[in-house]
């Protein structure tokens, strides 16, 4: 009797969980920002690895939500002191939870996330 491991089950896992600690780092950097910077990384890491997997779909995302947020955080910032600011740091937090949490929702049902 042999055992035979499904190596394409344990890249999955693996990725899974590369997904998942780079979501948790995001959503824990929307409130505290830097390890928003922590999870884009870990993501842009992990991303050439889980080429072929449906996971890498999730670290594509888990990036693009870091450099978006950057970017509607940069404008908010900038636009604050003619009020517009505020609302622009409002929706682009509430879009990046909304990306967070539907990805990590996504990679614990083992689903690609759309992009």
């Amino acid at each position: 009797m042999s055992l035979v491991i499904n190596s394409s089950a344990v890249s999955n896992s693996e990725y899974k969980t590369h997904s998942l600690v780079a979501y948790i780092l995001l959503a824990i950097g929307l409130f505290t920002a830097i390890p928003l910077l922590f999870g884009a990384i870990w993501a842009m890491i992990q991303k050439k690895g889980a080429i072929g997997t449906h996971f890498h779909s999730h670290l594509v995302n888990a990036t693009r939500v870091f450099w978006w947020s950057l970017f509607w955080f940069l404008l908010g910032w900038a636009t604050t002191p003619i009020i517009i600011g505020f609302a622009i740091l409002g929706i682009a937090w509430l879009w990046g939870l909304y990306r967070v949490l539907n990805g990590a929702i996504k990679a614990f049902a083992d689903e690609p996330y759309p992009l």
